[in-house]
């Protein structure tokens, strides 16, 4: 699914997010439109990145809250491996 994320400094990124099941933890894979990719998964309530990501905090957490708000609406929307 791609998705625009509205960031506080009012810049717009537009990412898109699949989900896959690596060993027994859930990932998500984000690519964004500039190339660059991340994956993320959830320890808790917290969302974590790889090592090798280097996502600042503020774009971690606004596309932890968008996989969140997403998966509440429709919990198959992001299960699109």
């Amino acid at each position: 699914m791609s998705y625009e994320i509205l960031f506080e400094d009012e810049a717009i990124k537009i990412v898109h997010i699949t989900s896959a099941t690596f060993k027994t933890w859930k990932i998500w894979r984000i690519e964004f439109h500039d190339g660059k990719e991340a994956v993320l998964y959830k320890c808790g309530n917290e969302w974590m990145q790889r090592i090798e990501d280097q996502l600042e905090i503020r774009f971690l957490i606004a596309i932890g809250k968008c996989i969140d708000d997403n998966s509440l609406k429709n919990p198959s929307l992001l299960f699109d491996n």
